[in-house]
């Protein structure tokens, strides 16, 4: 049996195969958690389960993104923002950073999209999830450094994160 969807990731193709499985993934957590779609913050995490698959992965990201001087980048600025069709209910969306992680035996996930509120909205969530309102699959992100409140399903294989258009900017640097 496979336990990982896309991993190994062996070239660009798989990449964007990964890209868009995640993209359609989170916005259906999404879904299910508002009944509507946010707005993307256009951030794109592919998770790598495999040493080979990341140093791969890195050099291809290297290939696709922006150099930075900052040594704690997370995030990188594609060349070519991905832009990935409506289809169905889910609107046209593009991407414009890219974010490759490291190996992590506790993330089986394919991969992450961040998602916006604007600030009052944001608190909002925030608050009643922390007086104890149930919405399907959020949860606040257990990161003190981070505010930012996680979407999940156990039947789907990649993440979601809400916060507010500072916060996903901050979230593109290494804390």
């Amino acid at each position: 049996m496979k336990l990982y969807r896309f991993s190994p990731i062996k070239n660009e193709k798989e990449l964007l195969e990964a890209i868009k499985h995640t993209h359609f993934a989170c916005f259906e957590l999404c879904k299910k958690a508002f009944g509507k779609y946010l707005p993307v913050a256009g951030n794109m995490g592919i998770f790598c389960h495999y040493d080979e698959e990341y140093i791969l992965l890195t050099k291809l990201r290297e290939e696709l993104t922006e150099q930075s001087d900052n040594f704690n980048q997370k995030y990188f600025r594609l060349h070519n923002p991905i832009t990935i069709p409506a289809h169905e209910d889910v609107p046209e969306t593009t991407y414009t950073y890219l974010y490759i992680r490291r190996p992590d035996q506790y993330r089986a996930q394919v991969g992450d999209v961040d998602f916006v509120l604007d600030d009052e909205k944001y608190i909002e969530l925030k608050k009643s999830l922390q007086s104890g309102s149930q919405i399907n699959g959020a949860k606040i992100f257990d990161r003190p450094d981070l505010d930012m409140i996680e979407l999940s399903d156990p039947d789907c294989d990649a993440l979601a994160y809400i916060s507010t258009r500072a916060m996903t900017e901050k979230v593109r640097v290494k804390q």
